[in-house]
C-alpha cells in the first residue's frame, strides 16, 4: 500500500506534467549544491522549473497520463525540467549549462506525447526563441508589405514619367 507522501508526490508530478509544454530529463550526478542552485535559477528565468522526483513515481505518473514512460531515461539520479511556454528557451538553458559544466548530462525528454533523445533536446535548444521567431515573422511581413508598396507606387509613377516625356517631346 503506497504511503501518503508518495501519493502526494505522485499528485505533484501529475500537476507538473499537466502544466508544462515539455519535460527534459537530466543526470545531475556530481553537481554541487551551489551548482544545482545556479542551474535552477537559470531555468527559472526561462519560466520553467527543475525538480527531483523518484523515477518510479514519474514512471507511474506518465503511465497514468497515457504518455511514454521513458524507462530508458529513468535510470540513476534524474532531475526533471518542466518547461513553461517557451520550451526552446528551457532546452537552451539546460544545453548551455551542460556545455559549461561537463557533470550535467541531458538524457532526453518528453514533448507533445513523444519521447525525445538527448540529440532531439539539443536540436530544440538550437531553435530561436519565441521572441526571435516573432521578430523574424514581423520582418518578413514588413518586407513583403514594403515590396508591395513600391510595386503599387511604381505603376502610377512610371505612367506619370511616360506622360511627362510625351509632353516634353510634343513641346519640343
Amino acid at each position: 500500500m503506497p504511503n501518503a507522501s508518495n501519493k502526494e508526490m505522485l499528485a505533484n508530478i501529475k500537476a507538473d506534467l499537466d502544466a508544462c509544454g515539455a519535460v527534459w530529463v537530466v543526470d545531475y550526478r556530481g553537481l554541487t549544491v551551489k551548482e544545482i542552485q545556479e542551474l535552477r535559477k537559470i531555468i527559472r528565468e526561462t519560466g520553467s522549473t527543475m525538480k527531483v522526483y523518484k523515477n518510479t513515481l514519474v514512471h507511474l505518473a506518465l503511465k497514468e497520463a497515457d504518455q511514454p514512460t521513458l524507462d530508458d531515461l529513468l535510470q540513476g539520479p534524474s532531475a526533471f525540467v518542466f518547461a513553461g511556454a517557451d520550451v526552446a528557451a528551457a532546452a537552451k538553458a539546460v544545453k548551455d549549462y551542460a556545455k559549461g559544466n561537463q557533470k550535467l548530462e541531458i538524457k532526453g525528454g518528453l514533448m507533445e506525447g513523444k519521447a525525445l533523445t538527448a540529440a532531439d533536446v539539443e536540436a530544440i535548444a538550437s531553435l530561436p526563441s519565441r521572441e526571435q521567431l516573432m521578430a523574424q515573422i514581423a520582418g518578413a511581413i514588413a518586407g513583403v508589405a514594403r515590396g508591395l508598396a513600391v510595386t503599387v507606387n511604381g505603376v502610377p509613377s512610371g505612367l506619370a514619367r511616360a506622360i511627362q516625356q510625351v509632353a516634353d517631346q510634343k513641346a519640343a
